[in-house]
């Protein structure tokens, strides 16, 4: 993600995790989601433990004065956030209290909104392929109770409207479901179990971030304008998303994203040393490798990389320790021919970097 974020022009941030009350009241959430918050009275004053990373990223714009050519701004942040869920709702890694976010705000001006709305919805549809996952859009309208002039409400939601017609985006409209500040993009896929999960989230704000927090901009004649705001999540909760992938591939990821992508078997004590040679070749071509140098017997270390659902076990005994090559075999207890170190590490690099799922 940090990869993609490079490429877009993303400059990433980490805001603090305790925040006062002001800044809450201030955006509106201290009188719609403080019931949700873990607050804190400290010296008399009360603060929060975030719940999401919103209104602070309106403090490193508004750190200087933003010019027309400074936009879009593009401020990411992996945010450790903390909501008060209750007890009933906690489930495994897919609901929790605390949790990363992989969150980002940005700032463009008003004749930017939809070229950056259709550029969000490729940096989804380029995420959700690496896993093979193809999502789905619901468009949230506004809800009773909103903040803000149901004008710029309006606004909003032509341009989300006209840009999920331009691209060809299949979508829903969920009328009334989208946030109190801001309608918004919601992103669905099923996993392999044919369960349905929404996902990633795109929010177009005119109203509580570029108002209340007075963001300007000054344009080409010298006025000071108002920005508009999009708030966008693509994995969300990076601890939800781990578990539906866990469970989307029964434990076993795709070579890329796999926790450790090989495991060097040596067949005896001996071999150790053949052994860690080539796992440092490997770890040198950014491959996530163990050696297992315990006192198992082979078949016993193949069989618990295989319940480990690691993709690859690269065996060496004398006969490949003298070719300098090494007998693969995969997870699925398939055996390929010996393959030279060098050019089984240029392989697994190159299928490493194809992301492939």
């Amino acid at each position: 993600m940090r990869e993609l974020q490079d490429r877009r022009g993303y400059q990433e941030i980490a805001t603090p995790v305790l925040v006062s009350r002001k800044l809450w009241e201030q955006s509106g959430h201290w009188d719609h989601y403080a019931e949700n918050m873990f607050r804190l009275l400290i010296e008399g004053q009360d603060y929060s433990l975030k719940p999401m990373n919103c209104p602070e990223s309106t403090i490193v714009y508004r750190s200087r004065v933003r010019s027309y050519r400074d936009l879009p701004l593009r401020f990411s942040e992996y945010g450790r956030l903390h909501r008060n869920e209750r007890s009933g709702v906690l489930h495994g890694l897919t609901r929790v209290r605390h949790f990363v976010q992989d969150d980002a705000h940005l700032y463009v001006r008003p004749d930017q909104l939809g070229d950056e709305l259709q550029a969000l919805l490729g940096e989804v549809a380029e995420s959700y392929s690496w896993f093979g996952l193809v999502p789905r859009f619901t468009f949230a309208t506004k809800p009773d109770g909103a903040l803000g002039d149901p004008a710029l409400w309006e606004q909003a939601e032509e341009i989300i409207h006209g840009t999920l017609e331009r691209t060809g985006s299949p979508y829903t409209v969920k009328p009334k479901d989208g946030t109190f500040y801001a309608p918004k993009i919601d992103i669905y896929i099923d996993d392999a179990l044919g369960r349905e999960w929404q996902m990633a989230t795109i929010q177009v704000d005119l109203v509580m971030l570029p108002e209340r927090f007075d963001l300007t901009y000054i344009d080409e004649h010298g006025e000071a304008r108002r920005p508009m705001a999009i708030h966008r999540a693509i994995y969300g909760s990076l601890e939800r998303f781990i578990g539906i992938l866990t469970e989307h591939f029964a434990g076993a990821f795709p070579f890329w994203c796999a926790p450790v992508q090989a495991v060097v078997v040596p067949i005896a004590s001996r071999h150790n040393d053949a052994a860690r040679e080539l796992g440092a070749l490997l770890r040198d071509r950014g491959i996530r490798v163990e050696v297992d140098e315990s006192d198992s017997r082979m078949q016993n270390k193949i069989r618990l990389a295989q319940e480990q659902k690691v993709p690859y076990m690269l065996v060496l005994g004398d006969r490949e320790i003298e070719a300098r090559s090494v007998a693969v075999r995969t997870r699925a207890g398939e055996q390929e021919p010996p393959v030279g170190w060098e050019t089984l590490a240029d392989r697994l690099a190159a299928e490493a970097a194809a992301r492939r799922p």
